[in-house]
Order: C-alpha cells, then sequence, then structure tokens
C-alpha cells in the first residue's frame, strides 16, 4: 500500500506587494524521507518552510502536512510535528529541565525529559537556567524542544547556527536516530556537508524559486556532475570534462604534472546553480 506524502507543497507562492519572496515552489516529502532545503540567505527557504508550519499564510498554491492544511489544522495535528525556528536570542528563566517537562505534559507520547536532555548533550546543564547559558547550548535546547513530542514531521531551520564542528556532528548523529524512528525531516541549513549527512534528497531554491530538485547526490543533473581532469605538459594547462577520467588519464602521454581528477560535490553543483541566478538578476 502507498502512503500519502508527509509534506506536499504545491506551486506555494508567497508575495509582499510587488515583491514575490517564494515563487511557485513546489515538492513532495515521503514519509519518513529526510529533505534538505538549501540556498542563501533570502531566498524564499524559511518563508517556504513557514508556510508549510502554518506560520504564514501563502498568497497562492497550497500546503499540506500529515493530510492537513496547516492553516486549518487542530491541536492534535499540532502535537504530530516538531518545530526548531531560526534562534531569536530570546531565553527565559527556567531551566533546561524545567522547560522540557512543562512542555512535554502538552504531548500525548512525549520522549522521556533526561533522556531527550541527554540525547542533545545537556545533561551537565539540566539543572541550570536557559539564559545563562552560551548560544550553542540555547540552541541544543530549541532541538530538545522540538524533538521532545516525538513529532511524525520535524522542521529543522538552521538548526546548528552556533554549534562548533564537534556538537554540530553530534546532533547529526541526534538526527540520524529520530529519523530511524521514522519521522519525516524537512531540513533547511547553510551547511552544505549537513544536508550530504542527513538528506535522502535536496531542493536549492534562490530568488524564490526552486532551481532543483533530486536525491543530494544527483541534483544538478548528469551535466553537472560530469567529472574534470586537469593536467599540464610542455604545451600548458588543460582541461577535460569527461565521463571516463581513467581512460583520459591512461591516454596522456608521459608523466603530466599537476594532474587532477575532480568529482563535483554538492557544494560545486550549488554554487554553479545560485552563481547562474546572480549573473542572471546583474544583467537585468
Amino acid at each position: 500500500m502507498q502512503h500519502a506524502p508527509a509534506v506536499v507543497a504545491d506551486g506555494l507562492t508567497k508575495r509582499y506587494g510587488a515583491r514575490t519572496v517564494v515563487d511557485d515552489v513546489s515538492f513532495e516529502i515521503a514519509e519518513g524521507e529526510a529533505f534538505a532545503l538549501l540556498g542563501p540567505n533570502g531566498a524564499g527557504k524559511s518563508t517556504t518552510v513557514e508556510m508549510l508550519e502554518g506560520f504564514r499564510v501563502p498568497t497562492s498554491g497550497t500546503a499540506r502536512v500529515l493530510g492537513a492544511d496547516p492553516q486549518r489544522a487542530d491541536r492534535d495535528w499540532r502535537s504530530r510535528i516538531g518545530v526548531v525556528l531560526q534562534p531569536t536570542g530570546q531565553a527565559g528563566a527556567l531551566t533546561v529541565r524545567e522547560m522540557l517537562t512543562h512542555l512535554a505534559r502538552v504531548f500525548p507520547n512525549a520522549r522521556d525529559v533526561d533522556e531527550t536532555i541527554e540525547a542533545v548533550g545537556l545533561a551537565e546543564h539540566a539543572s541550570r537556567r536557559i539564559g545563562s547559558r552560551s548560544g550553542g547550548q540555547q540552541r541544543r535546547v530549541d532541538v530538545a524542544l522540538g524533538i521532545i513530542g516525538r513529532p511524525e514531521v520535524l522542521f529543522l531551520d538552521e538548526p546548528t547556527t552556533g554549534f562548533d564542528p564537534q556538537a554540530r556532528r553530534a546532533f547529526w548523529q541526534l538526527i540520524r536516530d529520530v529519523a530511524a524512528d521514522g519521522t519525516t525531516i524537512l531540513l533547511t541549513t547553510h551547511y552544505l556537508e549537513e544536508a550530504e549527512q542527513l538528506a535522502h534528497r535536496a531542493g536549492i531554491i534562490a530568488d524564490g524559486r526552486l532551481l532543483a530538485l533530486d536525491e543530494v547526490d544527483r541534483i544538478g543533473g548528469a551535466e553537472s556532475r560530469t567529472p574534470v581532469v586537469r593536467w599540464t605538459d610542455a604545451s600548458g594547462r588543460h582541461e577535460v570534462r569527461t565521463r571516463e577520467p581513467a581512460s583520459v588519464v591512461r591516454s596522456l602521454p608521459g608523466e603530466p604534472t599537476d594532474l587532477e581528477v575532480i568529482r563535483p560535490s554538492l557544494e560545486d553543483v550549488y554554487l554553479s546553480l545560485i552563481g547562474a541566478v546572480e549573473a542572471e538578476e546583474a544583467a537585468a
């Protein structure tokens, strides 16, 4: 039996007067899938996610999450989703444990509070006020609040802002564990390595438009993923794009210097797509 998608964006558009922030964006996320929405600041990522969360009303198009319109969903629907918003810099006087204990009472099948605190790496800070913690530690509290209710869909908007590299990798393992429980995840991030580590598929958005949508290791199409062979010989520097780099290397006479075989990464594809949009805007 085929299940309905957990998240559907169908022609989502958001305008403020004459300014279009999100322009006809469509994608689906399957149950249990981890999906990354990538793009530069001001691309429309957060606005798209906020329409799916029900925090913003689309100008046109439709959003459906767990089969419901977020604008009309009831309290039961709210208990089935988790939201980690971008950092606000605000924190109350409650301790970490007090905040999570309070929120856990809202959900019918909440995670154990102490297990959740341990999972986000805050066991040593459980009895301390959130407002006295560092920015990175407060961000971990945000993540804990997002997962305490065992959500079926988890929205993560720039979740590792303020994390050091070690904390970021610990967070990745936490999200893998959450995903292993069957949770559907929609992630926005500026860290392309984070998308490669956590997401099955990704969409790249710029200037409000969805530029590419595919599996993380295929996004951008076969041409953009074609390896590049570079080398130097007596006649100068050379570069060849080819799907058979080994054959090119074997055909080179003698011992070329500065030989490189470069397989374009997600970052390469991303920068190429964003660069094309920026060039288009500059020309306009």
